[in-house]
């Protein structure tokens, strides 16, 4: 049999050049960053040639690197299959996922008897406490989340692009004195998710209203009681425009005819090294196709 380097050089290589650090490869392989280091070396002595151009804080595969990426990558995903298979208990496949509430009620829950269909081996531990990104890799195998961008040491693929609205309950158009004008919003609370913190400064500045107050800024951590609040006339939700649609609460209305660009979106997130664990990887192929979500 032909000599081989050790697999956990090999691991160790696949890591850095897919993170393109050795600091995010480190971590997510457990190992301190000088014992990653010596792991690629030894990988590079062994093939007799160096695989990556060497900068200040990253490394970026050499064409050496990239060809040798291409070889062993898919062979190293194969294996790691392999022993998924073996240590599963069976046929059973279950992911760990971080969603929002509101989420999971109005886009994940709808869906899911079609992903049943198609992989019934695959279950779902759906956990909505929140702080989603903080426990990737202890606790959660993946989270779906909302937020401005994405630290680049996460894979991360954005779910959506979204306009802001002005959500209010349906009597704030009717009546004597009817809300028509962002002007008017000074009488009014407004309400703002704690994980969209500058939706309404946001939204203001782009429809053109940069020094608007309301009467007061409320926060919360549920966009069901967001919307809830709305409808019961305690404020106005600014929230995005695929919440309102899919909230189908004939109580709520969308206030002023103004478009205005979401700074925010849904993102499925995983560390980089967890996308290769096959319950991840079906559940996130399946939710890309099932939300068209390739081209956003």
């Amino acid at each position: 049999m032909r000599r081989l380097p050790p697999l956990t050089a090999i691991e160790a290589f696949v890591q850095v050049a897919r993170l393109g650090s050795i600091k995010a490869a480190a971590e997510e392989l457990a190992l301190s960053s000088p014992a990653l280091s010596r792991r690629v070396q030894s990988l590079e002595r062994f093939i007799g040639k160096p695989l990556f151009e060497r900068r200040h804080q990253a490394l970026k595969l050499n064409d050496d690197g990239d060809r040798l990426l291409g070889l062993i990558a898919p062979a190293l995903d194969a294996m790691t299959d392999a022993v998924e298979a073996m240590t599963s208990g069976g046929e059973l496949l279950r992911l760990r996922l971080g969603v929002l509430p509101l989420y999971a009620t109005q886009q994940l829950l709808p869906r899911l008897p079609e992903l049943k269909r198609r992989h019934p081996e695959l279950h779902l531990d759906v956990d909505t406490a929140g702080y989603g990104m903080t426990r990737l890799g202890d606790g959660l195998d993946a989270a779906i989340v909302i937020a401005r961008d994405i630290d680049p040491g996460f894979y991360s693929k954005r779910l959506d692009r979204n306009r802001v609205h002005v959500i209010g309950a349906k009597a704030l158009v009717e009546g004597p004195d009817p809300v028509t004008r962002p002007e008017q919003l000074s009488k009014l609370t407004a309400l703002v998710h704690r994980d969209m913190p500058e939706t309404f400064t946001a939204w203001r500045a782009a429809a053109g209203f940069p020094d608007l107050e309301p009467l007061a800024i409320d926060h919360f951590d549920s966009g069901n009681l967001m919307l809830e609040a709305a409808a019961q006339g305690l404020g106005v939700a600014f929230m995005l425009e695929a919440h309102f649609e899919a909230a189908r609460d004939d109580r709520l209305v969308r206030l002023f005819d103004l478009t205005v660009e979401s700074q925010y979106s849904y993102w499925f997130v995983c560390r980089p090294r967890a996308l290769g664990q096959r319950p991840v990887r079906i559940f996130h192929d399946w939710l890309i196709e099932s939300l068209g979500a390739d081209g956003v």
